[in-house]
């Protein structure tokens, strides 16, 4: 929202949320078309190797990046949740986020991410469905109690902002699931297209709705001021937040597996014919891993994590390459609207992936990774630039600091 301009904004997650339930249906389409039940193959039949090798490198780097997006997330929301332990020294080395890394690695995501059958994590997939909607009630919680008392940026309801572009790469991050899509689609009882379509249809609509509620409180309550990880913006003596920080981390290190099993069967298919012994899925999946953690602990900014891997990897593999997929396979004619939409999608997932890349480099967003918010030092209003009204909003923290964030 604060990329796009709030209005636009809001109009760009519809879209955004349309394209994938459309592609999402026709890539499993293409496969059923060209006899193939994963998307690595899919793509080798329809543009043979050299196609092949860039979805294989696409399809590596969206979940691998992801992984460390997920760790990122974790060290900087769980390091936050034991620091408000009492009696602990916010300086102590064991609640840092290289050490809360490392732990929920070891722990957690590594041996979730073992397991051969992605429909083992079905479990735990609604567990953290469950959490998600915990998170949601606290930032909605939080947009009633808190946003009316921080200061609105000038340009805050604007229809429309320049970085538009980089707003949907970071919303075709938020949306994507192609990657996995025939891991998923495998796991369904009798599958079938019509099956995978409802199925397809109830997620989005169910996902979009989420990501409304968490665009629109998060936007309403920090307009400017927002973060590319939204509780980046909450302040750390804020006891709801806190509990909301545990569910979001425990969240992401629940998703975390799902990613990992794309990046290993991708190695699996390029390197080992699709087949991976006992050993070598440990070796595998360990190596992913430790490289995605390592890399973790030298990136703590996630906004620039987001876009990047949004426009150069989310937005071929939602746009650019199941419509390609589908015009070359399908015998439809060309006024069938599949094919019609397919056309559109090719060239908008081309102009967003070039000029997103782009803007991100040129414009990254703010990164305030750590920092407390100048609203939670309502003393400090003073090094703002707000108008004369927003700094008497900004003064009235003082009086509710009990209130809200106690």
């Amino acid at each position: 929202m604060k990329q796009a301009g709030f209005p636009l904004g809001i109009l760009l997650l519809f879209w955004v949320s349309y394209v994938t339930d459309f592609s999402l249906v026709l890539l499993i389409k293409g496969g059923a078309l060209s006899g193939t039940d994963t998307y690595q193959s899919l793509v080798n039949k329809t543009f043979g190797f050299p196609g092949y090798l860039l979805l294989s490198v696409l399809q590596f780097l969206y979940p691998f990046i992801a992984m460390i997006s997920y760790n990122i997330i974790a060290g900087d929301t769980l390091s936050k949740v034991f620091q408000r332990i009492p009696g602990v020294d916010p300086e102590n080395v064991f609640i840092g986020r290289h050490f809360i890394i490392g732990l929920s690695t070891v722990t957690f995501t590594l041996p979730l991410s073992l397991y051969r059958n992605i429909a083992k994590l079905g479990k735990v997939s609604l567990i953290s469905t469950g959490l998600t909607t915990l998170i949601l009630g606290i930032v909605m919680a939080r947009a009633i109690s808190l946003g009316p008392h921080i200061p609105k940026t000038e340009d805050a309801w604007v229809f429309a902002k320049p970085n538009a572009i980089q707003a949907v790469g970071v919303m075709s991050f938020a949306f994507i699931c192609h990657h996995n899509s025939f891991l998923v689609y495998s796991s369904l009882e009798e599958p079938t297209v019509a099956k995978w379509s409802r199925l397809i249809h109830m997620s989005i609509v169910i996902s979009v709705f989420i990501c409304i509620f968490f665009a629109t409180c998060g936007y309403l309550t920090f307009t400017g001021f927002t973060q590319g990880d939204l509780f980046e913006n909450y302040c750390r003596n804020d006891d709801l937040v806190t509990f909301g920080r545990f569910c979001y981390g425990v969240t992401v290190i629940l998703t975390y597996p799902m990613e990992c099993f794309v990046t290993r069967e991708v190695i699996a298919n390029v390197f080992f014919g699709g087949n991976l012994s006992s050993v070598f899925h440990i070796v595998v999946t360990v190596m992913v891993i430790t490289v995605a953690t390592l890399v973790s602990l030298l990136i703590d900014c996630l906004g620039i994590v987001l876009e990047l891997n949004g426009v150069l990897c989310a937005t071929p593999l939602i746009f650019i390459i199941p419509s390609a997929c589908y015009l070359k396979l399908s015998e439809e004619p060309r006024t069938h609207s599949d094919k019609i939409m397919s056309c559109v999608m090719l060239p908008i997932g081309a102009v967003v992936m070039v000029f997103g890349f782009v803007m991100a480099i040129t414009n990254p967003q703010d990164c305030t990774h750590g920092q407390e918010m100048f609203y939670c030092f309502p003393d400090n209003f003073s090094l703002t630039n707000t108008s004369e009204s927003h700094v008497q909003q900004t003064t009235q923290l003082s009086t509710l600091n009990i209130s809200i964030f106690q």
